[in-house]
């Protein structure tokens, strides 16, 4: 009888530790709301914040296309379009992780006025979760 008392004890043990793990470990990432973006000139910048993450760290990136459009809405040359990404490692605490991430397209020659940089798609994912979101289609 002592036996099996000690044996429903330390099953319950167990158990209350394997609970603790899987709420320390998160194993639900999110974004919490949606995140913001705004551009500035060549440079788009874009605050997010995640729940449900496990883990020291998170890589986040950035990425998309931009071009340069003259006032008629025109692209005047086909190297006035251009990829950019900017990947950062942020830290995480307590199962979340708040940051803004900063991005600028480089053209060469320069997108000077009265020429306008237009993003054409914009694109934040968290690459250690698989977890995107598409800002500007």
């Amino acid at each position: 009888m002592r036996l099996q008392k000690r044996y429903v004890v330390v099953a319950a043990l167990v158990g209350a530790i394997a609970a603790i793990s899987a709420v320390a470990y998160g194993g639900s990432p999110h974004f919490v709301g949606s995140p913001t973006f705004s551009i500035s000139g060549n440079t788009a910048t874009v605050n997010a914040k995640e729940a449900g993450l496990g883990g020291e760290s998170i890589d986040v990136t950035l990425s998309g296309t931009a071009e340069c459009i003259n006032n008629g809405g025109k692209n005047p040359k086909a190297v006035n379009k251009t990829g950019f990404s900017s990947t950062e490692t942020v830290p995480v605490h307590n199962g979340q992780a708040t940051y803004t991430i900063m991005a600028t397209a480089t053209f060469s020659p320069d997108c000077s006025p009265p020429m306008t940089v237009q993003f054409t798609s914009l694109v934040l994912t968290d690459t250690t979760n698989n977890l995107s979101v598409t800002l500007i289609p």
